[in-house]
Formats: C-alpha cells, structure tokens, sequence
C-alpha cells in the first residue's frame, strides 16, 4: 500500500507562484510513476503532469504547458508541482497520484493510489 500525502496549496495572486509536494510511503519510491489531477467545483478531475520512475519523462495538459513544472526527489520520496503564472482557472483540488504499471498514465482510472489533495485558489 502507498500512502501519499500533498502539501504546499493555499491562497495566491494571479501571477503568482505556489509549489506543492507530495511525499510518499510504503514502497519503493523509484518504482513508481507519479501524477497531479486537479478537481475544481463543478467539473470533473483533469490530469496535470505526469513523471516517469527516474523523472527522465514528463507530461503535462495543454492548459498547464510552459507554467508548470513536475519534479521528483527520489531520495526524499517526493514529487514537486511548481506552478507559475497562476491564473483563477487553476483554482482546484490538487490531487498527488501513484501507479506501478510500465508506461506512464495520463488518465485518472490508471492511477493506483491517491491522496488527499491539497487546495489552491487563485485570486484576481
């Protein structure tokens, strides 16, 4: 079982910047793949940014290309969103995802764990 656990959301200006963390237990951190989904009121849970085992694959949503970067420390069991240029349409639920499977997924039904969420509000 993994357990993961997301911090660093809060209360930003547009324009802004935030990084959250996830740190993660009860595996081996390098043999997973990891993601960020968000869920904002009203709307379903969207991919953000994915990262493979070694970090030496990326992949991000359109909406998010260019203003967020995804990174792992796999000596600290973390994986890191640092998101820039925050706009009120970021505002959400954001979501730390695991999976064990070769490839790295994009969509939510691959993932095999969860956390929490940590959330994030974007003011204009």
């Amino acid at each position: 079982q993994v357990q993961l656990v997301e911090s660093g959301g809060g209360l930003v200006q547009a324009g802004g910047s935030l990084r959250l963390s996830c740190a993660a237990s009860g595996r081996t951190f390098s043999t997973l793949n990891m993601g960020w989904f968000r869920q904002a009121p009203g709307k379903e849970r969207e991919f953000v940014a994915a990262i493979s085992r070694n970090g030496g694959s990326t992949y991000y949503a359109d909406s998010v290309k260019g203003r967020f970067t995804i990174s792992r420390d796999n000596a600290k069991n973390t994986v890191y969103l640092q998101m820039s240029s925050l706009k009120p349409g970021d505002t959400a639920v954001y979501y730390c995802a695991a999976d064990l499977s070769i490839m790295v997924p994009t969509t939510q039904r691959e993932y095999d764990y969860w956390g929490q969420g940590t959330q994030v509000t974007v003011s204009s």
